[in-house]
């Protein structure tokens, strides 16, 4: 009987056109399904929309749409997009469908019926973007989200509470006993550490909106987000339906993924085992959370225009470069960054120079020197070919190892390390000097054949990833579909081959300037579009405190050569600010120096550095200058 292997996206929030960002935890999901069906898996894929809250509703209202005349639109744009990259998924789950709301009405009931949701009165400050309520001391300055810095409102109101403190030794004896329960390792302490600070039970209804799902038992409230949403994983597989079966099968089977971003790791880490736990679900899952694609400047933004959307970079230089874009660029327990230059670079040297150049050198070889055939060698002719031969063998399990553990990044590492091997075998064994000799066509042969070995076992690896790109290599290069399976990644297993006599690249080489004008193009907003996005009242300018600071001490960032840490007076206390000036400044310079800072920015970690604050600066292309006062004393406020 075949393995099974269920994994999940997380299922997204209909705000709008999804972004690279939105698109690369689907695209890593499909990389490794299609990976465990070439293994011989019995796999399924889920992906799917959240589609209830108040977020939904007010969006809709502001549209002049009903909220599921809203949700139909995002859902058909979103299977559009995943049509367009090729996502093989199985299942696409909406909450607002009658499948998913049966068992979220069952799963609320039995908690409440179990003692296990109670209900009580909340008051807290709601961020409405996040769906999140937040108790005063978790607030930034100025009553702010912690999570995204927008401006809170304080909310009474008549709630049922999750019980999460009944469960928290247990989640973290679990989490201690299953230590890949949770990657990356970092992100694993991320959770223990905010366990241990103890858990709040979870207010899980509301009642000042109706767009959700009904609690039965009592329908002027309706079920919140956090049991609403995650019990999709289980809804989609019939849990608690007449037909079970695919429960039984895929959650009750052998292997089980959730792969999410770092931003809501915390729900899928600690909520959602906690309502395994008090249903007497089976945590049969391991979560994955990866970060995020950023831009030179910061996160993606449709506010600010910088935002990368699939569709055209697909259109103009089609969905292989952009999926091995997305999947070799984010590393996995860090954030990735997308610029044109690292996108264009990608294809012209990974794509067409490194692997595209392989194949069609090789091609054109075995056409000049032996008539487009090539046959199995009887014995060894070189030492290179051991070489070779035993690196295709360590790249299979290197790969597979990596696969495993979702790191696609560094499985991708390891092909090309395979398919740079494999062009300094023809450098070392120089096929174009043993042609001028008609003595030396067996070992002529043998290098070939092994050139066309290799690239049967690279396109194998690669065809989770790149996944038109490898049935092209097979095509050209005529390898029988029984050799294109998992099972025959073994040396030699190919008798005789006749290749293409018409080989075509498959990755052409690009003109570097135009196309990083092109896609820097598609960056920009235009003026007139930008200009209404860029203008901001006097109520949003006041939100921002400027204040007079000294800087007392600078040094260099431990991790980052072009930022400085600086400890700055700034009257009311000693911050720590993280600025990218150290190009342009000493350590030395910047000491004595009053500056403007920006007091009420929410802090965050700059490559593992917390910074709470930031310095105004000017800039042009060449320089950056940091603003200084002179008259005004420490402390000063800034308007």
């Amino acid at each position: 009987m075949k393995k099974t292997f269920y994994i999940t996206t997380p299922i997204y929030y209909p705000s709008g056109k999804l972004h690279i960002g939105n698109s690369y935890t689907t695209v890593l999901c499909d990389t490794v399904n299609r990976y465990k069906g070439l293994r011989g898996y019995d796999t399924r894929y889920l992906t799917g929309m959240d589609e209830h809250g108040q977020k939904v509703e007010t969006v809709a209202n502001e549209l002049g749409k009903t909220p599921i005349e809203h949700v139909n639109d995002i859902a058909d744009d979103t299977k559009n997009m995943w049509k367009t990259l090729d996502i093989k998924y199985d299942d696409f789950i909406r909450t607002t469908e009658k499948r998913h709301k049966t068992v979220v009405k069952k799963v609320f009931e039995q908690l409440l019926e179990q003692g296990d949701i109670y209900l009580g009165e909340y008051e807290g400050y709601y961020c409405m973007p996040c769906e999140s309520f937040f108790t005063e001391t978790q607030l930034e300055e100025g009553n702010t989200c912690p999570d995204c810095g927008r401006e809170t409102q304080l909310v009474k109101e008549e709630s049922y509470f999750l019980k999460l403190s009944k469960y928290e030794d247990r989640l973290l004896k679990f989490i201690e006993e299953n230590p890949e329960f949770i990657t990356p390792e970092k992100r694993k302490n991320e959770v223990v550490s905010f366990i241990k600070q103890g858990l709040f039970d979870l207010s899980v209804s509301r009642t000042s909106f109706d767009w959700g799902v009904k609690v039965v038992s009592n329908p002027a409230h309706v079920v919140y987000v956090w049991i609403d949403a995650l019990s999709n994983y289980i809804s989609a597989l019939g849990y608690g339906s007449s037909d079970d079966s695919l429960f039984e099968k895929y959650w009750k089977g052998n292997e089980v993924v959730h792969v999410v971003g770092k931003d809501i790791l915390r729900f899928h880490a600690i909520y959602w085992p906690i309502m395994l736990m008090a249903l007497d679900i089976p945590i049969s899952f391991k979560l994955y959370a990866h970060g995020w694609y950023m831009m030179k400047d910061g996160k993606m933004s449709k506010s600010t225009g910088k935002v990368v959307y699939p569709e055209p970079l697909i259109e103009k230089y089609g969905l292989d470069p952009l999926r091995y874009f997305l999947l070799k660029e984010l590393p996995y327990s860090g954030d990735g960054v997308f610029t044109p230059e690292d996108f264009i670079a990608r294809i012209n040297f990974d794509l067409a120079n490194d692997f595209g150049n392989l194949l069609n050198r090789t091609i054109n070889m075995i056409n000049k020197y032996f008539d487009s055939k090539v046959y199995r060698p009887k014995k060894s002719y070189f030492d290179f070919d051991k070489q070779l031969i035993d690196l295709v063998s360590e790249t299979v399990e290197n790969y597979t190892t990596d696969m495993d553990k979702l790191n696609v990044s560094k499985a991708i590492h390891d092909i090309w390390t395979l398919i740079s091997r494999t062009n300094k075998y023809i450098d070392e064994t120089k096929p174009w000097v043993l042609a001028k000799d008609d003595l030396s066509k067996k070992e002529l042969n043998s290098i070939l054949y092994n050139l066309v070995e290799s690239l049967r076992h690279i396109g194998i690896l690669l065809s989770p990833i790149l996944i038109n790109s490898s049935k092209q290599l097979f095509d050209q290069l005529n390898i029988p579909l029984d050799l294109q399976t998992w099972d025959s990644l073994k040396w030699g297993e190919i008798v005789n081959i006749e290749v293409t006599d018409k080989p075509a690249p498959i990755f052409p080489r690009l003109d570097k300037k135009v196309e990083e004008e092109y896609i820097q193009n598609l960056l920009s907003i235009k003026e007139e579009e930008q200009a209404p996005e860029n203008l901001i009242g006097i109520e949003d300018f006041l939100k921002v405190e400027l204040v007079v600071g000294e800087i007392l001490e600078s040094n260099p960032h431990p991790d980052a050569d072009n930022l400085l840490v600086s400890l700055i007076n700034t009257g009311d206390k000693v911050r720590q600010i993280v600025s990218g000036i150290s190009k342009h400044y000493t350590t030395e310079e910047l000491v004595g120096k009053k500056v403007i800072v920006v007091k009420n920015l929410k802090p965050a970690k700059l490559r593992g550095v917390m910074s709470e604050g930031m310095i105004l600066a000017g800039k042009n292309k060449k320089n950056i200058e940091v603003l200084e006062v002179t008259k005004l004393k420490v402390g000063d406020k800034v308007s």
